[in-house]
This record gives C-alpha cells, sequence and structure tokens, in this order.
C-alpha cells in the first residue's frame, strides 16, 4: 500500500534527473536519497511514541506538529501540505494537457496517414525515437525534416490542437464539476489503476530496451556531442525531484495505522522504500542506458520520457491513455484532500457552500492551466514543490522534533544534535539551490 502510494508522476521524470546528474551520480543520489528518506520517514513514525503525556493513539502527524510549535506547527504543516497538493495537482494538469494531445494526434495522424517522426529529428527504425527538443542539443539534419506548412486542414487541427494555448483549456470543462462532488467515494474505487499504470510503465521501459540495446559510454568530467559526463553541476535538480518521489511523510501515519503488527512497522516501512527505490532505478537507469546515443543526444531525454516516443507509437499511446484515465480520477481525490484541509482548517467545515469550494476549485484549476500554458515542465514543477514541502515535512520537522524530545528526556548528544542540524541544513540547501539551477 505504502508502495503505491508513494509511486507517483515523478516516475516519469527519473530519466530526465539521471540525465541532469549524470548516470553514475544519478544513481548514488537514487540511492542515497532514499535512505535519507527513509531515516525521517521513520522518525515521523516514532515521532508519536516519544510524547509520553498525552494518549497520541489519534493522532495525525500535524497533531505531533501542535503540540511541539503549537499554533506555527499547525498552520505551518497545512502550508506545506497544500504545497504538496496543490503542486502535485498542476503536474497532472501539465500531464493530462500532454496525454490529451498526443491522443488526439494520434488518432489525427492515424486517419489522414501522417508520420510525425517525418517532422522532427528522430531514429530511423521500427522503433522511432524521437528528440523535440533538437534544437538545445539534439543536433538536428534540417535536410531530413519535412513540413507540412501548406496543408491547410493539418493547419487548422494544430491551431485548435495546441499542447499549450487550448488543450489545457478543455480540460476545464470535463475536470472543474468533478471537484465540486461533495465525495470522492467514486474516484477511490479506481485507486488500482496506479498500480496497473506503473507496471504497465515497467513492461512499456523494458520491451522498448530490448529492441534498442544499451547505449553507453563513461565520461566523468567532459561530456562529448552525444553522451553527457558522469558528475554534472545539475544533480540538484535530481533530489529536488526525489525529494517528492519518496514524499509519503505528511500520511504516514496514517497508513501504517492499518498495520496489524505495529512492531513490524519499521520492517515494512523499510521494504516499501527499498521496492520504491528499485522501481525508480529500474525505469530511469533502463531508460537512459537504452536511449540511443547515437544518433541523439542524451541531452533530448525529455522531463516527462513519454515524450521522448512519437504520438503513434502504439505501445506509448496505450500508456498516454492509461495514465490520462487515471489521473483523471486521481485528480478529484486530491481536489478533495486538498478541500478538507483547507476549509476545514478555516471553518471547520470541508464544504461550507459551494461557493467556497467553487473559489478553491477555480484557484487550483487556474494554477493548473497557467502552468500547462505558460510552464509545462514537470521536472521543475515536480523539484520546486518537492523541496518546498519536503523541507517542512522531510528535513525540518522530523529532525527538530526528535532534538527536542531528546533535550526534554536529557538523551540528547551532541553527535546526534550535529547529525540531524546536518539534515536540516540539506533541506534548506536543497531548496535554496534548486532557485539557482
Amino acid at each position: 500500500m505504502i508502495w503505491n502510494t508513494m509511486m507517483g508522476t515523478s516516475i516519469l521524470s527519473i530519466p530526465w534527473g539521471i540525465k541532469q546528474a549524470g548516470f553514475t551520480t544519478g544513481i548514488c543520489i537514487i540511492l542515497l536519497m532514499g535512505l535519507l528518506t527513509l531515516y525521517c520517514c521513520y522518525r515521523v513514525v516514532k515521532s508519536r511514541s516519544m510524547i509520553s503525556s498525552v494518549d497520541t493513539t489519534t493522532w495525525e502527524y500535524p497533531d505531533v506538529c501542535r503540540y511541539y510549535f503549537g499554533s506555527f506547527g499547525q498552520w505551518s504543516s497545512l502550508l506545506f501540505s497544500m504545497v504538496s497538493l496543490i503542486g502535485a495537482m498542476i503536474v497532472y494538469w501539465v500531464l493530462m494537457s500532454n496525454f490529451l494531445f498526443n491522443t488526439g494526434k494520434f488518432i489525427y495522424n492515424f486517419f489522414h496517414h501522417i508520420n510525425d517522426t517525418d517532422a522532427i529529428l528522430s531514429t530511423n527504425d521500427s522503433n522511432p525515437v524521437i528528440c523535440p527538443s533538437a534544437g538545445s542539443g539534439g543536433h538536428p539534419d534540417n535536410g531530413s525534416m519535412i513540413f507540412y506548412a501548406n496543408d491547410t486542414e493539418l493547419q487548422q487541427f494544430e491551431e485548435w490542437w495546441n499542447k499549450s494555448r487550448t488543450v489545457p483549456l478543455y480540460l476545464i470543462g470535463l475536470l472543474l464539476p468533478l471537484l465540486n462532488f461533495k465525495s470522492p467515494s467514486f474516484f477511490s474505487k479506481f485507486n488500482i489503476l496506479g498500480t496497473v499504470s506503473v507496471v504497465y510503465l515497467i513492461i512499456l521501459v523494458t520491451v522498448k530496451a530490448s529492441y534498442l540495446g544499451f547505449h553507453l559510454e563513461f565520461h566523468w568530467v567532459t561530456p562529448t556531442e552525444f553522451f553527457v559526463s558522469e558528475i554534472r553541476f545539475q544533480f540538484p535538480q535530481l533530489t529536488g525531484v526525489l525529494t517528492l518521489a519518496f514524499f509519503i511523510h505528511n500520511c504516514i501515519i496514517t497508513l501504517l495505522k492499518n498495520n496489524k503488527n505495529q512492531e513490524n512497522n519499521l520492517r515494512d516501512l523499510s521494504i516499501a522504500y527499498m521496492l520504491v527505490t528499485l522501481t525508480y532505478l529500474y525505469i530511469g537507469v533502463l531508460v537512459f542506458a537504452s536511449f540511443p546515443s547515437p544518433p541523439l543526444s542524451k541531452d533530448c531525454i525529455e522531463q516527462n520520457f513519454l515524450d521522448n516516443f512519437p504520438s503513434s507509437d502504439i505501445l506509448s499511446f496505450i500508456a498516454r491513455i492509461f495514465l490520462l484515465f487515471q489521473m483523471m480520477t486521481v485528480y478529484p481525490l486530491l481536489g478533495y484532500l486538498a478541500r478538507v484541509q483547507l476549509l476545514g482548517h478555516i471553518f471547520g467545515d470541508s464544504y461550507p457552500s459551494i461557493f467556497h469550494v467553487l473559489i478553491l476549485n477555480l484557484f487550483i484549476v487556474g494554477a493548473g492551466v497557467i502552468m500547462a500554458c505558460f510552464y509545462p515542465n514537470i521536472g521543475g514543477i515536480i523539484r520546486y514543490s518537492g523541496a518546498a514541502c519536503g523541507l517542512a515535512f522531510v528535513f525540518i520537522y522530523p529532525s527538530l522534533i526528535y532534538i527536542i524530545s531528546l533535550y526534554q528526556e536529557e538523551r540528547l548528544t551532541w553527535p546526534k544534535l550535529l547529525f540531524h542540524v546536518f539534515i536540516i541544513l540539506l533541506g534548506l540547501g536543497n531548496l535554496i539551490v534548486q532557485f539557482f539551477m
């Protein structure tokens, strides 16, 4: 259950994150971030048992924060929780726009017999891989690029079916009404789709890698025309993505309450993090290693690795359809959680009136539309929101609460103090460096 809950949209950006960090550095960072976030998550789980003066059996993590930090802890935990929820909903809107656009493009190209790989740098084989950002390092051969500028029907289609100008707006009519439902019980029935979609992505990556083979060269410092160096200064971009990819700290207490044998919490949590780490490594390493270089540069790996497969690719088309439907069922659930947390804290009622709910939903949808139109970079959105919410829930609160509880029990030692202060500084540095990358 923890594995299923933690696996999300971040998995699509792991190959891009490895490319930004360098192959060897990226693998090491995934392993280290998995261990660090596991330890901080364990500290969250143990935080309730550190309080002996009050019955904490029904407490959630915001209650623990309120106990130690008062109203500041309660409202700051709410703020960072809203950052993670709204950040996830923005990523979902960008991805749903992407998947809907490519689905419509696939259908149009199929009926009009258009090969979209003709108009973009790609490999010339039965399993083409494309480089949408060819101008920034793909080294396109302009002579091989064919455009359909004189096709009036195609121009009209592209005018009304544009990934950043029209498709994000089309989603409003479909998803805004769903956000206003009082109960999300209908959508919760589709949770199994999350597991199925991840399993399908693993199968997709495995099949593609078996056809493409591995394309690796190791250059530790100096990149080449087609290969990036093993150590790159952009590696903090991967740490930002992974902070959200391993983020489950705000709901882990709720999930582990259902564990029949509470003494197994640490074991089960460790197994879950190991499975998540292995899944990220498998997807990231296979996509990066099998990316065909040459003829394409590794720098062509997109923030959503499905964008490296043309819309005409059948396996990718099925993945996009699957993920689109899954996200359309999860999106109202995220909106419901945001509504319960924000309106419940402010008004004491998660549904004070249709007016209050509509205003909140318009703000959330508006944020998603704006980002999908003007900043459709899921890697950037994930790393910013991950570093922000992770600063509180992953790095500061678990470490600070542990330090305070040890101090109150007169068990605080210098090594423990320095180690947990170091974790806090890592979180601060992780957030600050994102704005300079």
